[in-house]
């Protein structure tokens, strides 16, 4: 397993409650400029009430409403991408710590095997030095 310091990593709760966070903020930016924006339409529609008898002011004003629209959807679809951006590199991120964590112990379990068989093989050089020895042994016998 891996040992985490908690200098290196921040805590996963803090990291939450700053998405949280974050989210709340652009939530709310959202909600200022939506709400900015009707007071924009109300004080627009004020100055265009005036020139009511004027076609092309009265297009004009229209074109201008449907602008203010489109960037209002446009900015609604960036704020999503960006939060399903965070939440895939936040996945991401994990998946990485995970395989690190796997790379980690599949090492210590490498290493735990490469002695294991470094120990059996020096057991059995003993055991077939002693078996030589004493068939060495043997072999002379009395005579010496």
């Amino acid at each position: 397993m891996m040992t985490q310091n908690p200098q290196q990593q921040p805590d996963p709760r803090i990291q939450a409650e700053a998405q949280n966070l974050n989210l709340q903020i652009e939530a709310r930016k959202a909600q200022l400029i939506a709400e900015m924006m009707e007071e924009f339409l109300v004080e627009e529609k004020k100055i265009t009430s005036q020139f009511d008898h004027d076609p092309i002011a009265k297009l004009r004003a229209r074109e201008l409403d449907l602008k203010a629209q489109d960037n209002q959807r446009k900015q609604q679809e960036d704020e999503k991408r960006i939060a399903l951006d965070r939440m895939k590199a936040m996945m991401n991120q994990n998946v990485q710590e995970e395989k690190m964590e796997q790379n980690e112990e599949l090492a210590h379990l490498r290493a735990d095997t490469s002695l294991e068989k470094q120990a059996m093989a020096n057991r059995a050089k003993m055991k077939s030095d002693l078996i030589k020895r004493k068939d060495v042994k043997t072999l002379k016998g009395p005579q010496s």
